[in-house]
């Protein structure tokens, strides 16, 4: 309760300063500035909902979604989330936050664990299993558009799963929902799947397909690029 009135009060005083033309005119004269005006609001609104979270005993995670929510909520003139705006977030956020995220959550792979635990190591072939049954199997909803052999590529590029996996075992040993061997295998099964999967879809693709794939292309900007004579 304590989180979501602080949510509202920040997106009303958000509201407040968007209204204001002096305000408008400041963002729309630093977005493409050194001062990169825009996007220190939304690193600032990230690391304030993050600590308020971890403050009050909430998913750090939950509030860095309610940080870019609520940008994207207050700011329907899109002053603030324009495409230019969302490519220097994305940029911070891939390019540097999800590392440290994966480096800190690897630095946490209790491989130990896991090795001591023969029977839990058992179970990261049926992990695996379970990631291309869940994720994999809907792909051959694109039988009616596709050759089976692509459909069956599909079926294991989509089962590929490191962020969600990570983030899961994250949250559950925080949450106390499983042990740390339970968490290991977890995040092993993903690493396999990211290892394992592609390479037999690029397999199953062949070069013929992704060369025809490349003729297509070609041949389409080339139809695009013909003059009327």
């Amino acid at each position: 309760i304590g989180f979501g009135l602080l949510v509202v009060v920040v997106g009303l005083a958000m509201i407040g300063a968007g209204r204001s033309i002096r305000v408008s005119k400041t963002l729309r004269a630093l977005e493409d500035t050194s001062a990169q005006l825009g996007v220190r609001i939304a690193v600032l609104l990230l690391i304030l909902f993050v600590a308020l979270a971890g403050e009050l005993g909430i998913e750090t995670i939950l509030g860095a979604f309610v940080a870019g929510a609520l940008l994207r909520i207050v700011d329907p003139e899109q002053h603030l989330t324009h495409t230019e705006f969302r490519r220097k977030v994305e940029a911070i956020g891939y390019g540097f936050l999800i590392p440290v995220f994966f480096v800190s959550s690897g630095a946490r792979f209790d491989i130990d664990a896991l090795v001591n635990s023969p029977g839990h190591v058992a179970l990261i072939p049926l992990f695996l299993l379970a990631l291309l049954v869940v994720r994999g199997v809907p792909a051959f909803l694109y039988r009616k558009y596709f050759s089976v052999r692509k459909v069956m590529a599909a079926g294991l590029l989509q089962a590929t799963s490191l962020t969600f996996v990570v983030v899961a075992a994250r949250l559950g040993l925080e949450l106390k929902v499983f042990d740390e061997p339970s968490g290991a295998t977890l995040v092993a099964a993903g690493l396999l799947s990211v290892i394992v999967f592609p390479p037999i879809a690029l397999w199953l693709l062949g070069d013929g397909d992704m060369a025809s794939e490349e003729t297509e292309e070609g041949f389409g900007t080339d139809l695009g690029n013909a003059s009327p004579a």
